[in-house]
């Protein structure tokens, strides 16, 4: 077992960082962290500083010796790393607003990561991933990657389809959709066993078990008054649930965008003229309170106004995942991973949100047999929106760029499709020049 475990963060000044390091606090005796280094480019330097002093201060109230550093040199930081965590947003807040405000100028879903707003941030991010990857395969080759990163299961089909590197996408809806069951049978989260079936943000609950025996009609037609609104950004629509009693299926809140398109653009109309702005508006405001507070010296722990980021147990699943890798724990977690066989009605070599167990070898997907047949058709055409960004973003194609909007429930539309793509490449040029050769 490697006694100097390496850990860089890519996006060290995201402020989910202080979310991060308390997980790293509390897992240290099974992960022997002994240098961490906190890596972003130079427009984030501000923030990953703020970062790297507060985290000074949780380690140090915390006895904790780490050789720890802050770098703008990423393919210098990332030399013999053991594991590598992206956490990073292209083009910043600014980037994102437009992201929800330039589909909602046609009429369609303003959102940061499903959508033409998540089509728009998958074109931005896969190039910038992929740089990262060719990094880590000269200068850290046996690294795991895991990607935090949003679209996360497009970024993380495109780095197994374009790179060599050994990655596993993650995201925090599953975990909290599981604890949200567990709080709804009011039972504590070891009791409950739910199977996940879909993509990222686009997945299901199939099964709940307690004790061996299914019991997910006791979520689906009880009332209960302990579920919490596990993503801050969506608001639950009422409907939702009797939806979900149709199906059988416990949905993402992100299913709401394609249940309720309508109502989910007038939520976002209203807030905007309201003077709230978007969503992305908001969480930019929240994180500029965040980091006012990281400044304060006398902080030394991750403050609970973090909460309202969005965040929640992000830092449980990403580091239980490494510490079930470094470890060889062969424990279970909902992560991205490539298909391999395990949904027969998607390409082997896609991307699958769903329960794995996690060992030194990676992701090994419990096969749970077929899609359910209410829900297939969807997860299809979705992924076929996924499979044609992912060619589009990495060879500059407008055409399988067209073909990917074509493909997305979302965009209803098709004739303003040419009209919206074009405004979406101009608008990001800066991130984009592959579009505009």
């Amino acid at each position: 077992m490697n006694k100097n475990l390496k850990l860089v963060v890519i996006g060290g000044g995201s402020s989910y960082t202080p979310e991060l390091i308390e997980g790293v606090i509390k897992k240290r005796k099974e992960l022997p962290i002994t240098e961490l280094i906190l890596v972003d480019v130079i427009d984030g330097e501000e923030k990953v500083k703020i970062n790297y002093e507060l985290v000074k201060r949780m380690f140090k109230k915390e006895n904790i010796d780490i050789n720890f550093s802050y770098s703008l040199d990423r393919k210098k930081a990332l030399e013999n790393a053991d594991f590598v965590l992206t956490q990073f947003r292209v083009g910043g807040f600014k980037s994102r607003i437009l992201d929800e405000e330039i589909p909602l100028k046609y009429g369609f879903v303003g959102q940061e990561t499903t959508g033409a707003g998540g089509f728009a941030k998958a074109l931005r991010t896969i190039p910038v991933i992929l740089d990262i990857c060719k990094d880590i395969e000269e200068v850290a080759k046996d690294a795991w990657l895991i990607n935090f990163t949003n679209p996360a299961g497009i970024i993380t089909e495109a780095i197994h389809k374009y790179s060599n590197v050994k990655a596993i996408g993650v995201c925090n809806v599953p975990i909290n959709m599981r604890y949200d069951v567990a709080n709804q049978l009011d039972l504590p989260i070891e009791k409950i066993r739910a199977q996940f079936v879909g993509l990222n943000h686009l997945s299901f609950i199939s099964k709940v078990f307690v004790d061996g025996k299914n019991v997910i009609d006791k979520i689906l037609y009880q009332n209960n008054e302990n579920s919490e609104n596990i993503v801050k950004n969506i608001e639950k629509i009422d409907d939702v649930d009797k939806i979900n009693q149709y199906l059988g299926l416990i949905s993402s809140p992100y299913l709401q965008y394609f249940f309720f398109p309508q109502k989910m653009i007038n939520k976002e109309l209203d807030n905007i003229k309201s003077g709230k702005g978007t969503r992305g508006t908001q969480v930019a405001a929240i994180e500029k309170k965040l980091f006012e507070k990281y400044k304060d010296i006398n902080l030394d722990v991750k403050p609970k106004e973090l909460e309202e980021r969005g965040g929640a147990r992000y830092s449980e699943i990403a580091i239980n995942v490494i510490d079930s890798i470094y470890n060889n724990k062969n424990k279970e977690f909902v992560v991205n991973t490539i298909n391999n066989g395990t949904f027969a009605e998607l390409p082997d070599n896609v991307s699958i949100e769903t329960n794995c167990i996690i060992s030194n070898e990676g992701a090994r997907p419990i096969n749970s047999g077929k899609f359910p047949k209410s829900v297939t058709s969807l997860i299809q055409q979705v992924k076929t929106y996924e499979e044609y960004t992912i060619e589009a973003a990495v060879n500059g194609d407008r055409k399988k760029a067209y073909l990917a909007l074509f493909n997305n429930p979302l965009i209803n539309n098709k004739e303003k499709i040419e009209e919206l793509l074009n405004e979406i490449i101009v608008k990001n040029k800066k991130y984009l020049q592959n579009f505009l050769d």
